[in-house]
């Protein structure tokens, strides 16, 4: 059985009070108002990762993840955050690959790969972010992208850390925009990407790999979204940032 996931990428976001508040009043929230069985992650900054994970000892439906990590273990990287330190925490989840990291950063699938690598060497799950742009979409070769993305950044694992990891499907074009993909686009690529693990791994895996819709998911369409046959939750963007919109969005799932 997929696990079902509500990610919130809080991205450069919240000063560490606010952080704590917010994640307070979801704590709350979460043990008053959901029953269902849904997991939540939050990804804040770097800097409040300690001590949300020991704010969230208390709610173990809330998981803490990083908005990226390292692809070194250690050495001479001024700036760079690595697994090891991550795990050292107790960190659980990594986003790779995020399309703000793809456009602003220069990262690409085979640093994703690395990145990959090293989390899972360090008992991490890394989310891998895959996508197009609206050019692409426009232009019909949004599937040879998203399949390009998965042979180079994922598929060349085993299928034994394969079955550790968690992807998120984020169409650019609907990332900070308001827009959405419709329903049946959404569920298209999802389709399109259980399929092509399908094919790689079998169906067992395919059957068992948790999808993610990331683009502009909000408290009015998730319910819509989340009730697709092959999307098992989303990685959410400014909704995240509002406990009342995010647990809005966290009681949708089916």
């Amino acid at each position: 059985m997929r696990n079902k996931i509500v990610a919130g990428n809080w991205k450069m976001n919240l000063l560490k009070e606010e952080a704590q508040s917010l994640t307070a009043e979801l704590i709350g929230m979460i043990k008053d108002e959901v029953s269902r069985p849904v997991n939540v992650i939050l990804f804040p900054p770097f800097l409040y990762i300690n001590a949300l994970i020991q704010q969230c000892n208390v709610e173990s439906r809330i998981q803490i993840g990083a908005q990226n990590c390292s692809n070194n273990s250690s050495g001479a990287f001024t700036g760079e955050v690595a697994a090891p330190m991550l795990a050292s925490l107790g960190c659980k989840y990594v986003l790779v690959g995020h399309s703000e990291r793809r456009s602003y950063y220069g990262e690409n699938n085979r640093s994703c790969a690395s990145k990959i690598d090293i989390a899972l060497h360090h008992n991490i799950s890394p989310i891998y972010c895959i996508e197009e742009t609206l050019k692409e979409r426009e232009s019909n070769i949004h599937f040879t992208v998203i399949q390009k993305q998965l042979e180079e950044g994922i598929f060349h694992l085993s299928k034994e850390k394969f079955s550790n990891c968690i992807l998120a499907y984020e169409p650019v074009w609907a990332i900070g925009t308001g827009k959405t993909a419709s329903p049946d686009q959404a569920q298209e690529i999802h389709h399109f990407i259980r399929k092509a693990i399908e094919k790689k791994y079998g169906s067992d895996v395919a059957a068992n790999t948790t999808l993610l819709y990331g683009g502009s998911c909000n408290d009015q369409n998730a319910k819509e979204l989340f009730n697709l046959p092959d999307v098992d939750g989303g990685l959410i963007g400014g909704a995240s940032l509002k406990s009342r919109s995010f647990m809005n969005i966290i009681k949708s799932m089916p």
